[in-house]
């Protein structure tokens, strides 16, 4: 491992004994996840419910304590007795509560519970606080923990914030026993639909497809100009659609592609730019995108085969910004692609990674016609793993597969932990009634003004986003913020897709951009230089949501010819405005002077707004700027 990734690296290297206590209790739970999502029945028993939700807990929570030290700082080659102590708890509490999973449902715990119960709960909230604070920070555990104990004081907080109050053992008992809380939505799309798409993301970079994805890219772009960039947008694209994590896809892509673009003359700090808005829109590109997308279907109580459709043509028109960006800086400094003969062939890459291609297909076959979201990823893993048996080069070993299963019990460990103190933050706000009252005020803010209650929603998510993970950021938001402007007329999907992507925002954003940090750690570059040019590079990303809000045809709702016009008109649109950032149009060439700058960045704007009417005022403005400045060079 470089030595930039083991800094930014969180997670205890294990060695001996407690190495394989952690394999084996990240084992468990994955077998028993297969299990359940395939309805596979023992002595005529299914496990489901509760049950498998604190089963995972039981597993999962204790990880946390042995994987993630303390401190950020603190030792990672060791495990103090002290954690030791806190995963044996983790792990007694939450089988306390497999145990009596019946009880709880059978006998109202979560209204009355026995005092056994009412500590058990409070231990496993502590620990799940805990949890979530050495894996996510302090911000996020603060939140959680002030909207969890919300109905402790809610009747005394003022107008539309004031809700239901409950006694400190009445909400223990909720967030722990409850179904809207701990184990409630956020645990159930984790247990039965993310926990498999998330394992094959990892079975998919165990295998080695990062290398697969980067080959692809190089084949195709490599010797272009600005070829080592464009192998970054592409190859970073692939591999966070999969792996639905920024942070995670520019440690991996970005250690080859940051140091390729220094290499081929890109300043570090536009290298680094460049990784970190790769990555965050990989997350944003279907077919996967992570956590939060799972979430929504469920929300949104739609197939998850809705979202990958709605998030499409997003996803595609940023990286067009982001691709006719990076080809202007190449062609005003000059920078050539990487020699054909260091870069590997098309036919050669697909025939080294063939059978990527067919887990890929067997993924998606069965998830979108056969409509069997749940075992599909399973399915796609075991192929994966069969196919890659016939490949000597990139075989997975048994020292691989028993990495690859301590790589899924931190990973999801970790995401366990996350979407279990959310579901405190749900149930705060569900319990005291306070997210309905909220959304009414919010609408009555806004005073009928769209644009303001846009805005508001934007802002709000930006700023929440620097706090909490996108999970987290979103399904408050879903709770509090979309229900008014969907009473406002707009469509529920593309509103949730645009609370999503102001989200993710802030992963490129100073003064948090954790993608822009990352990436400008690998690139030994500054970080607000960094983050900054990465907001430039990424500006589509802040438009474009209110595009698709104000015309859903983007998102893929309306007919086949209203969707081809917006996605055309809003294509040439971001087109005109990364060319005017980059100061160079194709075909033309340079554009010199700010009021051609300004005029062509003014014309893509027109063209990408959701309205004929703009369109054709942008297309003439953009047509006669560019007839001026042919004239003149000719």
């Amino acid at each position: 491992m470089p030595e930039e990734e083991k800094r930014l690296s969180r997670h205890r290297t294990l060695k001996g004994f407690i190495r394989w206590m952690v394999i084996i209790a990240s084992l468990i739970p994955l077998t028993v996840a297969v299990i359940h999502n395939f309805q596979i029945s023992f002595f005529g028993v299914i496990l489901g419910g509760n049950s498998y939700l604190y089963l995972l807990l039981m597993f999962y929570i204790p990880l946390v304590f042995l994987s993630f030290p303390y401190k950020k700082m603190g030792r990672m080659d060791e495990v103090p007795w002290y954690d030791f102590l806190l995963a044996i708890l983790a792990f007694l509490s939450g089988l306390y509560f497999f145990i009596h999973s019946m009880d709880i449902l059978s006998m109202g715990w979560e209204v009355e519970a026995p005092m056994p119960a009412r500590i058990s709960s409070f231990i496993l909230l502590l620990l799940i606080l805990e949890a979530s604070r050495r894996t996510t920070g302090l911000i996020f555990t603060c939140v959680c923990l002030f909207f969890g104990s919300y109905p402790l004081f809610s009747q005394h907080m003022p107008g539309f914030l004031m809700g239901n109050a409950f006694s400190f053992w009445r909400t223990v008992s909720f967030h722990a026993m409850g179904d809207a809380s701990i184990v409630g939505l956020p645990m159930t799309v984790v247990g039965n639909v993310l926990i498999g798409f998330m394992i094959f993301a990892i079975a998919l970079q165990a295998t080695g497809a990062g290398k697969f994805f980067l080959e692809i890219a190089l084949a195709i772009f490599g010797s272009v100009r600005g070829g080592a960039a464009k192998v970054a947008i592409v190859s970073s694209a692939l591999m966070g659609s999969v792996s639905g994590s920024v942070i995670a896809n520019v440690l991996t892509t970005g250690s080859f592609t940051i140091p390729a673009m220094k290499k081929t003359g890109y300043p570090a700090y536009y290298a680094g730019a460049v990784e970190a808005c790769a990555s965050t829109g990989g997350v944003l590109m279907p077919p996967i995108m992570g956590a939060t997308a799972f979430v929504m279907a469920q929300m949104l109580g739609v197939p998850y085969i809705a979202i990958i459709i709605a998030a499409a043509i997003p996803s595609v028109l940023y990286y067009i910004g982001l691709f006719f960006q990076v080809d202007c800086f190449a062609a005003t400094h000059g920078l050539r692609g990487l020699p054909r003969e260091e870069c590997p062939s098309l036919k050669k890459a697909l025939k080294e990674g063939w059978y990527y291609i067919i887990s890929f297909a067997g993924l998606l076959y069965i998830a979108l016609w056969m409509w069997r979201e749940a075992q599909a990823p399973w399915i796609a893993i075991a192929v994966l793993f069969l196919l890659n048996l016939f490949k000597r080069e990139s075989r997975i070993n048994l020292k691989g597969f028993i990495q690859f299963v301590e790589d899924t019990g931190k990973f999801m460990a970790e995401l366990t932990a996350i979407l279990a103190a959310v579901g405190m933050i749900i149930g705060g706000l569900m319990v005291t009634g306070v997210a309905h009252s909220f959304a009414a005020e919010v609408v009555s803010f806004a005073g009928g003004n769209v644009t303001l209650l846009l805005v508001l929603g934007a802002v709000t998510s930006l700023i929440l986003g620097m706090g909490l993970t996108i999970t987290a950021c979103y399904i408050f938001l879903a709770l509090v913020m979309a229900p008014a402007v969907i009473a406002a007329g707009y469509h529920p999907l593309a509103v949730h897709l645009f609370i999503m992507y102001w989200g993710m925002i802030s992963f490129i954003t100073p003064p948090v951009a954790m993608g822009s940090f990352a990436a400008a750690s690998l690139a030994g570059a500054s970080f607000f230089k960094t983050g900054f040019q990465a907001m430039r590079l990424g500006l589509a990303i802040y438009f474009l949501p209110f595009f698709f809000v104000l015309n859903p045809a983007l998102v893929c709702q309306g007919t086949l010819f209203e969707i081809l016009y917006a996605f055309l008109t809003c294509a040439v649109g971001i087109a005109l405005i990364a060319s005017a950032l980059g100061g160079y149009l194709i075909k033309l060439g340079n554009l010199k002077g700010i009021w051609i700058r300004s005029s062509i960045f003014s014309s893509g704007f027109l063209i990408s707004m959701p309205e004929w009417r703009t369109d054709m005022i942008g297309f003439v403005l953009g047509g006669v700027t560019i007839l001026i400045v042919a004239l003149k060079k000719s």
